[in-house]
């Protein structure tokens, strides 16, 4: 479990707290227990490669106002909600909500590690697709301008000849640009290329011509 993965208890019941904590801690995988969710919320700690496991139902904030609360300030953290017996039309609501998965009462050990671990998994495969398109971004401010407009075409699916006609360059000096380009952004082919520049959101730069 990587160093930087964190799972953030909220509860108002002191016994579910220590006991998930408690299982958390068996596993090695580190944990912070918040006593309710406003708690959480007045000290929002950094949420990095974290999970929440909430329960749905607690006074004051509930399970869903927290998960509202969270839409709204744009945090996009899987939360797992543990729910009590008949409430399951309040799991499936916080699923709407964006909870990625409900466990009730009495939950399994194994169940919840599971969750907790997909829900970790999750995020770190979130925050390495965050960095790799970083680094894209990195590697396009090296880009010329007419490099920049030579990789527009490429994504755009235009030919070289097309790319030439539109610059008013001949389709050698595509060719040029468009090996500097594989080489600052280190792509190993052409499908490497756009697949990167899709990654990253690429978009033609404006007053390229059409």
């Amino acid at each position: 479990m990587s160093a930087e993965a964190m799972v953030h208890i909220v509860d108002d019941d002191d016994a579910v707290r220590d006991s998930v904590l408690f299982l958390l801690a068996t596993a090695r995988i580190p944990a912070r227990a918040h006593e309710s969710a406003a708690a959480f919320l007045k000290d929002l700690p950094r949420l990095e490669a974290a999970c929440i496991v909430t329960d749905v139902r607690m006074p004051e904030v509930s399970g869903l106002d927290l998960l509202r609360r969270m839409r709204e300030r744009g945090l996009d953290v899987p939360v797992i909600v543990i729910t009590g017996h008949g409430d399951v039309p309040l799991a499936v609501e916080a699923m709407k909500l964006g909870a990625m998965d409900f466990i009730e009462k009495p939950f399994d050990d194994e169940r919840l590690l599971a969750a907790v671990r997909n829900a970790l998994d999750r995020e770190r495969g979130v925050l390495a697709e965050r960095a790799h398109a970083d680094e894209i971004h990195r590697r396009l401010v090296t880009l010329s301008e007419r490099e920049r407009q030579v990789l527009d075409g490429l994504v755009a699916g235009k030919a070289n000849k097309v790319i030439a006609f539109d610059l008013g360059i001949s389709a050698r000096t595509v060719e040029v640009y468009r090996a500097n380009v594989m080489s600052k952004m280190q792509a190993g082919s052409l499908s490497e290329l756009v697949r990167m520049a899709l990654q990253a959101g690429i978009e033609p730069m404006s007053g390229a011509k059409a």
